[in-house]
């Protein structure tokens, strides 16, 4: 399983942007996709603001990407995250989804990569 960071899906949908060959790479693997509610929310913010949110939503659901239900003690690992690493709140709740899920990180974000290598999760860049 692939967990994505926003920075990944959002590429997928650009044509033109520098990441979109690399994010197909990783999306394309058909392996199962997974995403944080938040990671989504981050994602969903230029479809919504371009009037295309319907679309976007259609084609999350043809990707079969899972959208992952945080269980009860998620806030407190989150919280956990934010004390041990610098990294923002976004990016640990892609960190901790991915750990929760023993899954693959995909992202292309080097600081997120580098925390979530020293945690013990597998990451990818789709280099």
């Amino acid at each position: 399983m692939i967990v994505l960071d926003a920075n990944v899906l959002i590429p997928y949908f650009k044509r033109d942007d520098a990441h979109d060959a690399r994010a197909f790479k990783i999306i394309g693997t058909g392996e199962a996709l997974a995403m944080h509610p938040i990671t989504l929310a981050e994602c969903a913010v230029g479809p919504t603001r371009a009037k295309q949110v319907a679309f976007f939503r259609q084609a999350i659901g043809q990707l079969g990407l899972d959208i992952w239900k945080p269980d009860d003690e998620h806030p407190f690992r989150l919280a956990q995250l934010r004390i041990i690493t610098p990294l923002k709140l976004p990016d640990c709740c892609a960190l901790d989804t991915a750990r929760y899920l023993g899954a693959t990180l995909a992202t292309f974000d080097q600081a997120l990569a580098k925390q979530a290598k020293s945690l013990g999760v597998e990451v990818t860049g789709g280099q």
